[in-house]
């Protein structure tokens, strides 16, 4: 039989409407509840990032087609998971009670919680001994979103030149590792005081964000990952090469027009992927890839700091001020 779930409440970020980040707050609520092919997990840490903070703030409008028209759809926000297995279903073979795992609950938030209970089939995998569950938890995020748009959107190649637009974000440290692994030419925009890091991660040239307009070159890229939204495809078309593409995680009425118009007289284009609705599978795939590289040293995590769940509307708070460098990490109480 599936084990049972104690008949107790835990603690939960909350939001029931949108707003500024004064709208969470910690309540108890209950349990989750297990079927026979789930994992319960025991959380020990998750991430705020940029896209939880629009989707709490309804800003832009169009991410209330995804969460909710007037009010969230999911009142326990984040995506991120990493901890450690506490109960499995009885029809469960792939993980035991005590195993260290990460992951994501994408598309259906639910991990800023005590417990998380997901399918075992779900984009979950065992976690690197030397991998510690502030950098797996950032990680996740970040892998799953930067990974898919490097590999399957711009299919980077050896020796092209890609530019990073918030190179030193949670998205931004992990991406300048990938394209690094890829092969490729690395331009980073991101702050002075973040530099010295993102020239560590494997970028070749810097640009700063204050004191330069990286939009200002022409042909210069094959790529563009815009990967704080702050540019756009129209500024930036004029920097790629042709055939280059410009790639932005923010969902806009502007790229959703570029895309629909498609590729210009000299095949420039500009694409949102929507990394987080991608099929399970593919994402449980690449969680198993991401564990390789971990393993390997061929990734590592950047944290900026660390605050404890009763803080998340201060990690909100921060986060929106896009100053961080890497990821902003939410403990869970024991």
């Amino acid at each position: 039989m599936t084990q049972p779930v104690p008949a107790a409440t835990m603690k939960a970020a909350w939001i029931e409407r949108y707003g500024p980040p004064e709208v969470i707050t910690v309540r108890e609520t209950a349990m989750p509840v297990m079927g026979p092919h789930d994992v319960l997990i025991r959380m020990r840490a998750s991430t705020v990032t940029l896209p939880d903070c629009a989707f709490r703030a309804a800003d832009p409008f169009i991410v209330r087609f995804f969460a909710g028209l007037l009010r969230p759809k999911a009142p326990i926000p984040g995506g991120a998971v990493a901890g450690e297995i506490a109960a499995v279903g009885e029809n469960v073979t792939r993980f035991a009670p005590g195993d260290r795992v990460f992951g994501t609950t994408d598309p259906l938030p639910s991990a800023m919680a005590q417990y998380v209970a997901l399918s075992e089939d779900a984009p979950l995998a065992l976690m690197p001994d030397a991998l510690d569950f502030g950098e797996a938890a950032g990680l996740t995020y970040s892998f799953l979103t930067a990974m898919p748009f490097l590999r399957d959107e711009a299919k980077l190649q050896p020796g092209q030149s890609i530019l990073i637009n918030g190179a030193a974000s949670s998205i931004g440290t992990v991406a300048v590792q990938l394209a690094r692994h890829m092969g490729a030419r690395i331009t980073a925009v991101c702050s002075a005081r973040n530099a010295d890091l993102v020239s560590s991660l494997g970028a070749d040239t810097i640009i700063d964000r204050h004191t330069s307009d990286f939009t200002s070159v022409s042909a210069a890229y094959d790529v563009i990952f815009d990967v704080v939204g702050k540019s756009s495809y129209l500024a930036c078309k004029k920097a790629l090469k042709p055939h280059g593409i410009y790639l932005t995680t923010t969902p806009s009425f502007a790229i959703l027009w570029a895309m629909i118009r498609g590729k210009d007289a000299q095949g420039r284009r500009g694409k949102l992927a929507t990394t987080g609705l991608r099929p399970l599978p593919d994402k449980a795939k690449d969680m198993l890839v991401l564990s390789e590289m971990v393993a390997e040293g061929k990734l590592r995590g950047v944290i900026d700091r660390v605050m404890p769940l009763e803080a998340i509307a201060e990690a909100h708070r921060y986060v929106e001020k896009e100053t961080k460098a890497g990821d902003v990490i939410i403990e869970m109480p024991r």
